[in-house]
């Protein structure tokens, strides 16, 4: 079947001038938009983790995504959509929003508080992706937390008269 596969980019080997015994090696071997780098550089990114003690780093980064999804379920009144178990979630987490406008929320929250946030809709449903890794603080959470407060405050529509 080697005959009949394309390499998804075409790079150095591809209808060479001096090919080898094989077209599929030629075709396939050497992506040369391939950045090697993360390859080279796995040995001292996996060495500056021992050195600062990265397992207590994914722990605390863990627990703040476990805070910040409780608080934001507060926030809400939704139930999350998972237990909160390392089982089920780590540092990434996806919390359920009120229905919004998401464009608009995701606008605002970047222009207004300069976070970055996935938000998305799946089975009629709203949602925030929340990711926290060493950086974060628990200051970062507060402001989404708060800006989040903010804006779907401004955007639940007020009650009818006499109603609240």
């Amino acid at each position: 079947m080697q005959d009949r596969l394309e390499p998804l980019v075409v790079s150095w080997g591809w209808e060479s001038e001096t090919p080898g015994h094989s077209q599929f090696i030629d075709y396939h071997e050497w992506q040369g938009t391939r950045d090697l780098a993360a390859f080279l550089a796995a040995p001292a990114a996996i060495e500056f983790q021992h050195q600062h003690d990265w397992d207590t780093v994914r722990h605390h980064s863990r627990a703040l995504a476990s805070e910040t999804r409780r608080r934001l379920n507060a926030l809400t009144g939704l139930d999350p959509i998972c237990p909160d178990s390392p089982e089920w979630f780590t540092q990434m987490v996806t919390v359920r929003l009120p229905q919004t406008d998401l464009d608009g929320l995701k606008s605002r929250l970047y222009q207004e508080y300069r976070i970055e946030a996935p938000l998305f809709k799946w089975n009629d449903q709203h949602f925030l992706r929340l990711s926290f890794q060493g950086y974060n603080s628990h200051a970062d959470a507060d402001t989404l937390v708060q800006s989040l407060t903010n804006l779907l405050r401004e955007a639940q529509p007020a009650a009818p008269y006499g109603q609240t």
